[in-house]
């Protein structure tokens, strides 16, 4: 879209969690519930009882100084937002000739969905899953999704029991008709707790990190899309993060990537469930809840990195192991990413240049290509951050002059927004952790399923055969990372016989509607014609 039209998304209607990282903006607490609806009448009282409470886009006062635009709302204490599956739409009495309009794997949802999505081999099976998601078991219908402020101990403030509360008493208002679903794996299995990892600080006081539980900074290259950002802010942060042409200009996707009823990347309005107003504004989502084997993550490593030290002379243990852990995320832990910086040296200098975490350094992290790279001797083609965001990497004339190439065109239409938190702590004795990921989007198949499926659990567009994710994807037995050699003296290196070291523990696909959606379904006044 040109600067002329730019998009002036309808932020009040909005549910918030779509615009807005919670996590990352100040809520590094979280609780999730699940209900299940037996009439639909009950669950209708139930989403209007929680209607007001909903979280919208509007913008509160930024630490950062970005501009909240024209309506400024106070930060709350503790978010709510809601989202159903498409059964959960069809208990509370949404018309048929809504629900047809629905695309077919939000139908289908994603245990059925597993084969496609590698949730078929090991232990990622639906039957291994929490028992709160058993596909034999009562469907999920609504969930419920609050995130909390800490105080300084690094403790949710008291805002997220009261709404935990208040959302129990509305279901229970229904006299058995709207269940709060058991099952989750955890320290209660009424719902799904998440919190940031926390680190202890010099006064006392308890921070959040941005890392999840293998030590790698998390959701760095989020795309930027318009209307996201007030003023010159959006332009800014689309530098690295919003969509690229060949000559490495940089602008905001289109706002139809993510939302429903804007113009998406092919200047079209994707078709939708009837009335438009039920769509609108909306988005699609997977919930997916991913364990991380950290123990057999930490041990093979450890023993690959003693093969890696020996094949390319590393002398430090210590330092092969921080190699080989970058070469398959594609940055060091910090995030800075290998096309900046491929060696422990160059790393030390980028660091030694721009202070880490300030706006410059930020900046240059995210703001990179992969034309320069093309053989991965610097980052790896399979590594996963160039699975995750292809940017560049995929233009078929990348090797043509600048003004004849096509930048991340063919990456454009697969981005997904990620949300969630982190959950767990890997010295419980439960070994219940990891990231439950919130991957939004306007198509489940086109975008969130081809990422999973295609680029994370498939190498045949990187030319790398059937190998997956290092990181995240299902590794079958004699699964490998291939590494190429950083020069011509050096050979590369193969990291053989990957462990499943991610894995799925639930989730579905729900869809997150608009606030004029949300009282369509309150009140039962959905009406197709």
């Amino acid at each position: 879209m040109s600067a002329s039209l730019k998009a002036e998304l309808e932020l009040a209607d909005l549910q918030g969690g779509i615009l807005s990282a919670y996590g990352k903006l100040g809520f590094p607490k979280g609780r999730f519930l699940i209900f299940h609806v037996e009439k639909s009448g009950a669950g209708r009282d139930f989403v209007e009882a929680l209607r007001p409470l909903v979280t919208t886009a509007l913008r509160w006062p930024s630490s950062k100084g970005i501009s909240t635009g024209k309506v400024e709302v106070p930060r709350p204490d503790c978010t709510l937002n809601l989202a159903f599956t498409f059964w959960g739409l069809y208990a509370l009495g949404v018309p048929t000739r809504t629900l047809r309009g629905m695309p077919d794997e939000f139908v289908d949802g994603m245990a059925m969905r597993a084969p496609m999505l590698g949730d078929d081999i090991l232990d990622n099976t639906p039957a291994n899953w929490d028992p709160v998601w058993n596909p034999e078991g009562d469907k999920p219908h609504i969930l419920v999704m609050l995130n909390a402020r800490v105080d300084e101990k690094g403790v949710a403030l008291p805002a997220l029991e009261m709404l935990t509360a208040r959302v129990l008493a509305a279901a229970e208002a229904q006299g058995g008709a709207v269940r709060l679903l058991s099952g989750h794996a955890g320290p209660d299995p009424r719902w799904q707790e998440l919190s940031a990892i926390f680190a202890d600080g010099p006064d006392g006081t308890r921070h959040p990190l941005p890392t999840e539980h293998f030590g790698f900074v998390d959701a760095i290259g989020d795309p930027v899309f318009e209307g996201q950002y007030p003023g010159n802010e959006e332009q800014k942060r689309a530098i690295g993060q919003g969509a690229m042409d060949g000559q490495g200009n940089w602008r905001p996707i289109a706002p139809g990537e993510f939302i429903l009823g804007w113009p998406d990347e092919a200047q079209e309005v994707a078709g939708a469930a009837m009335p438009l107003e039920f769509s609108r504004n909306g988005s699609f989502f997977a919930y997916r809840k991913l364990h991380q084997h950290v123990e057999d993550w930490d041990s093979w490593v450890d023993e690959r990195a003693k093969g890696l030290a020996a094949t390319w002379k590393i002398a430090n243990h210590d330092e092969a192991r921080a190699m080989l852990k970058a070469k398959m995320a594609g940055r060091w832990p910090d995030g800075v990413p290998l096309v900046l910086a491929p060696t422990l040296e160059s790393w030390a200098a980028f660091n030694a240049q721009w202070k880490p975490g300030s706006p410059e350094w930020i900046d240059r992290i995210t703001s990179f290509s992969f034309c320069d790279d093309v053989d991965g001797s610097r980052c790896p083609v399979t590594s996963h951050i160039r699975r995750a965001n292809t940017r560049d990497m995929l233009d078929p004339l990348w090797d043509q002059a600048k003004s004849e190439r096509m930048g991340s065109a063919l990456n454009n239409r697969r981005r997904i927004l990620r949300r969630g938190l982190p959950y767990g702590d890997t010295a419980s004795p439960d070994h219940d952790h990891g990231i439950v990921l919130l991957a939004h989007c306007a198509s489940l198949f086109r975008q969130f399923e081809f990422v999973q499926q295609q680029w994370m659990n498939y190498g045949l567009d990187f030319n790398a055969g059937n190998d997956s994710c290092p990181i995240v994807g299902a590794h079958s037995p004699g699964a490998r990372f291939v590494i190429a050699a950083p020069d011509d003296k050096t050979p590369p290196f193969i990291a053989s016989g990957i462990p499943q070291f991610v894995s799925t523990r639930g989730g579905d696909y729900f869809f997150a509607p608009s606030m004029t959606a949300l009282r369509m379904i309150g009140q039962g006044v959905v009406d197709p014609t």
